[in-house]
């Protein structure tokens, strides 16, 4: 049985999503497991459905099991994001390989960019790029490109490139014998706002689907876009971060300049520059514009934010991944969870009962999806209590 895994955050999934999976089974895949990000995403906001949502939608559309990427991974970095995601595939212990999608599909270009961003003398002219004033991706693309020339270069100029290459180089931190499947990404551009042919990135939907524009179906598999209509119906759906704005910002003024170094990505005195801009913003997207700097990215000040909202340490990113936690699985995802359940190297989390017996870092994981979970419940149409991380079941299909 050849098991591929894919790290994923399916917000919402879409007919792109649906081909990567085919394509999977395609280069002979018997079964295909994602890690898919819960209810808070690595843009650094709210996922347009809550995660057994979109589980549900991902088994309806040919994915045989989904387990989850926890929260202090999937609000993070590329680089953080993808060593989560590449670590929860690992410790099933099952996965005989890794399937992502790129701009480029030449697993040996991926290979030399991924050995390039870890040589110590990029990272030394990284540092002297930064110095200057640049974000850390022009920086990585500059030193890149005066070492490696234009060719991977240019490599690391596509969003979905560069998350390829975290998860390249997460497989060989982690010294993981999981074989590498580039698929050559189908569609418009990342984050474009245009649809090509039947395809449309995750961004113009979730427009789309935030405005009520029915035209966002078209792009979707139908039980995908079914489940979407279902959780509209019950007040679930869309999911958006606006509902929360003023909760966000009351939390963001309680905090010290203490509190704030403690989140992740901070440094350099960042917490001076967020706390004054706490003191005199009044919305979410002038507190963004009022910190970001040609430095920091609009992109990092929000999952900085998200962190400060979540009760997010540094210190959580630091850990490895402490268990595997299943949303939801088919009738041929069995197949996968019997697999594991000899060859797993963690704990794979079936029910929530069993957290307690777990270790004090699993036990601290899962009190933060809790608590995210409390807070995402606060941005849905209707509110919905506390706890559902307790009373939402497991998918089954």
């Amino acid at each position: 049985m050849k098991v591929t895994g894919i790290v994923a955050e399916y917000n919402p999934f879409h007919n792109g999503h649906k081909t990567m999976v085919e394509k999977c089974r395609a280069n002979g895949a018997d079964r295909v497991v994602a890690v898919m990000s819960g209810n808070f995403v690595q843009r650094g906001s709210v996922a347009i459905m809550d995660k057994r949502s979109r589980t549900a939608a991902a088994l309806q559309s040919g994915v045989d099991l989904v387990v989850e990427l926890p929260v202090p991974w999937a609000t993070a970095s590329a680089e953080q994001f993808a060593y989560g995601g590449i670590s929860v595939l690992d410790d099933l212990g099952c996965v005989d390989t890794v399937s992502f999608g790129a701009e480029c599909s030449d697993r040996d270009l991926l290979m030399e960019a991924a050995k390039a961003v870890q040589d110590p003398a990029v990272d030394e002219r990284i540092r002297q790029e930064l110095d200057g004033g640049v974000s850390y991706p022009v920086a990585r693309a500059l030193a890149v490109q005066s070492k490696y020339g234009d060719t991977i270069a240019e490599v690391l100029d596509q969003p979905n490139n560069i998350l390829a290459v975290e998860y390249l180089k997460a497989m060989q931190k982690r010294g993981s014998a999981m074989k590498v499947e580039p698929i050559a990404r189908v569609g418009g551009v990342h984050d474009s706002a245009t649809p090509s042919g039947e395809y449309a990135s995750a961004s113009s939907l979730r427009i789309m689907l935030e405005r009520g524009d029915p035209h966002a179906f078209q792009y979707m598999p139908p039980a995908s876009a079914d489940e979407f209509r279902r959780q509209k119906s019950i007040g679930r759906a869309p999911v958006t971060v606006d509902e929360s704005e003023r909760a966000i910002l009351s939390r963001l003024r309680l905090l010290s300049k203490e509190e704030i170094a403690a989140a992740p990505d901070i440094a350099e005195g960042l917490e001076n520059r967020i706390y004054n801009a706490i003191q005199s913003a009044t919305s979410l997207e002038e507190l963004y514009t009022i910190v970001k700097t040609k430095r920091y990215t609009h992109s990092r000040i929000r999952r900085i934010v998200t962190a400060l909202y979540l009760g997010l340490s540094t210190e959580d990113r630091k850990m490895e991944v402490p268990y595997v936690r299943v949303l939801g699985f088919t009738d041929a995802g069995r197949d996968i969870l019997k697999a594991a359940k000899d060859a797993a190297t963690v704990p794979v989390v079936t029910k929530t009962a069993q957290i307690s017996e777990l270790s004090a870092d699993a036990q601290h994981v899962f009190d933060l999806e809790c608590k995210a979970t409390d807070l995402y419940n606060l941005c849905t149409p209707r509110i919905l209590p506390c706890g559902t991380e307790f009373s939402d079941e497991i998918v089954l299909l």
